[in-house]
């Protein structure tokens, strides 16, 4: 669009050639229809739900034989020594515990079950996607408090054809819609007034520029 944009101002004869080439209308072209992503989109409440990949410790008190690493199967069940597939996928670790001790209760007295996460891949719907002009574009686990900035280095930065100031969030906890972020301006100028938090499902949307 930015390419075809300066084409037909310069065949109308409303802008020089040169002026073209000195990029003083290339803002006005290739300007992001889209609002300013907020630089706040924390969630003060926020609560880890456990998702397929994670890796659970399952501990339970005085019952060493018990307690074990399970992993977070893709069905979203785990299995534990007198657990069976149990539904984990979806809830935080404190609930899967109290889940697993309700299991525990039918064979030993009074269980007391601890469930800590060793490994975070996260649920699907919460992953944050890098796709397009990323050094290393690929799907990230959600943290609180997790920036823009953070999000960028983890993928490598931009590449060499990247439209940064063009990319776009796009948020799927606001029903899909898209904000601008200025991603040139923050990984290329260290703007970090251009840093802004992420939300869980977020999709960065990065295009390739046309000149």
């Amino acid at each position: 669009m930015l390419h075809f944009c300066l084409k037909r101002l310069v065949f109308r004869g409303l802008v020089p050639f040169w002026v073209v080439l000195s990029g003083l209308f290339l803002g006005a072209c290739s300007s992001n229809p889209h609002p300013p992503a907020p630089a706040v989109a924390s969630i003060s409440d926020y609560k880890y739900v456990l998702g397929p990949g994670d890796m659970v410790s399952i501990s339970v008190w005085r019952n060493p034989e018990l307690s074990m690493v399970v992993p977070v199967r893709p069905d979203g069940k785990v299995s534990a020594p007198l657990v069976e597939d149990m539904i984990a996928i979806g809830k935080d670790p404190v609930s899967l515990a109290r889940d697993i001790e309700k299991s525990l209760a039918k064979f030993i007295r009074d269980p007391v079950v601890t469930v800590i996460v060793t490994n975070v891949v996260g649920p699907y719907s919460e992953q944050i996607r890098v796709v397009g002009e990323a050094v290393k574009p690929q799907v990230l686990s959600y943290k609180q408090k997790m920036t823009l900035l953070d999000v960028m280095i983890a993928v490598g930065g931009l590449t060499e054809f990247a439209d940064g100031n063009a990319a776009t969030i796009l948020r799927t906890a606001d029903g899909n819609k898209q904000y601008s972020v200025r991603l040139k301006d923050l990984v290329k100028r260290g703007d970090v007034s251009a840093n802004v938090e992420m939300r869980p499902g977020d999709v960065v949307i990065i295009p390739q520029s046309w000149l």
